[in-house]
């Protein structure tokens, strides 16, 4: 038996070859790229809008020392500070209230098998929720008292 060395069916052409890898590393590197150069931009963004912010803030502060603008009107009227002031008001107390709550709970002694105690993390967290709480509670009652000295007297 003679082999034979060409054959009468004929082979379907190849397929196209894969990508190549460099391919592939080219798109990676561009996609990176974009989402850097996007990142940039909202940072570029924050940076000049903190410098809005900034500005608004010291003319905030000259025309307030200075007096340039009649009483209370806008955001400082009484439609909104008073609501914004419960609200203050009241998120303090909650928080305080919840913070409260939490250590009670911690400290019962049947609770005592199954707690484990605070990290240092943890006491951090609540010791500072506890402090602007508080900060926020004074900062209400002096801008009220202030506010009633200021705006009201006659």
């Amino acid at each position: 038996m003679a082999l034979q060395t060409r054959s009468s069916i004929a082979m379907p052409p190849a397929p196209p070859a894969a990508p190549a890898p460099e391919s592939r590393k080219t798109w990676l590197v561009t996609a990176t790229s974009l989402v850097f150069i996007v990142l940039q931009s909202a940072c570029t963004a924050v940076i000049a809008l903190s410098g809005v912010r900034v500005a608004i803030g010291l003319s905030a502060l000259a025309s307030a020392t200075f007096g340039i603008h009649p009483p209370p009107t806008g955001f400082h009227s009484d439609a909104i500070r008073i609501p914004m002031m419960i609200a203050a008001t009241l998120g303090s107390l909650i928080n305080l209230y919840v913070l409260w709550r939490i250590r009670s709970l911690r400290t019962r002694p049947s609770s005592q098998w199954r707690t484990q105690p605070a990290t240092p993390s943890q006491r951090r967290s609540e010791f500072l929720q506890i402090t602007l709480a508080i900060a926020t509670l004074l900062l209400v009652a002096a801008e009220g008292i202030l506010h009633s000295l200021l705006h009201h007297a006659t």
